[in-house]
């Protein structure tokens, strides 16, 4: 079982910046890859960033690409969600979640297994 809890949305700027976080319970984080997905309102859960459990594989939306950067710090059970050049169309819920199984694409919210309960992210034009 695992514990999932975001922090560090807001309100922000277009062109602004904003790192989220998200807290993991336990002792097993390592063993878990971890996804970043996010909700408009009146629109379906997206894809965001997905990070493998070593770190060394990331994964992007294209619409975040080259603004996002996810990453991971195993000793500190923490999994962070930098993002860079806001723009109003990533006004969104963002919620982390956690992935044990090898199998399953990152892609897909229903490969994942643990959910946080989201931090609300708004850019103003």
């Amino acid at each position: 079982q695992v514990q999932l809890v975001e922090s560090g949305g807001g309100l922000v700027q277009t062109g602004g910046s904003l790192r989220l976080s998200c807290a993991a319970s336990g002792r097993t984080f390592s063993r878990y890859a971890m996804g970043w997905f996010r909700q408009a309102p009146g629109a379906e859960r997206e894809f965001v960033s997905a990070i493998s459990r070593s770190g060394g594989s990331t994964y992007y939306a294209d619409s975040v690409k080259g603004r996002f950067t996810i990453s991971r710090e195993n000793a500190k059970n923490t999994v962070y969600l930098q993002m860079n050049s806001l723009k109003p169309d990533d006004t969104a819920v963002y919620y982390c979640a956690a992935k044990s199984s090898s199998g399953g694409s990152y892609y897909l919210f229903t490969s994942y297994e643990y959910w946080g309960q989201g931090t609300q992210v708004t850019v103003s034009s």
